[in-house]
C-alpha cells in the first residue's frame, strides 16, 4: 500500500496503488452497491483507474450472514463521466 495521495498517482490508463478508500471512493461504493443483498462487502482498500470515467477496484472483506465465515473479494465498478456507478464483477479471492 502506497502512501501517495491517489490524486497524485492518477495516470490515464494505469491503476493506482491500492489505498484506503477516501470518503468519495465509499460514496461510489455505496451508490453501486445501493440494492444488492446476499453477501455483504465492506471495502478495505481501493485501486483506481482513469479511463472514460473511472474504473475502481475495490478489495473486500466480505460475509453472508447468518454465517461467521468471512472471505476476501475484488469488488469491479466503473463510475462514468455521467451517470451512477455500476458494478461489472465481483472476484472472490
Amino acid at each position: 500500500m502506497s502512501n501517495q495521495n491517489s490524486v497524485d498517482t492518477l495516470i490515464p490508463g494505469g491503476w493506482t496503488t491500492y489505498h484506503k478508500p477516501t470518503a468519495e471512493d465509499l460514496t461510489v461504493f455505496n451508490e453501486a452497491m445501493h440494492g444488492f443483498v446476499g453477501v455483504k462487502y465492506t471495502p478495505q482498500e481501493v485501486a483506481t483507474q482513469l479511463v472514460n470515467g473511472t474504473n475502481y477496484r475495490f478489495k473486500c472483506s466480505a460475509t453472508m450472514p447468518p454465517s461467521n465465515a468471512i472471505w476476501e473479494a475484488i469488488v469491479l465498478i466503473h463510475k462514468p463521466i455521467h451517470g451512477k456507478p455500476v458494478v461489472y464483477g465481483i472476484e472472490k479471492l
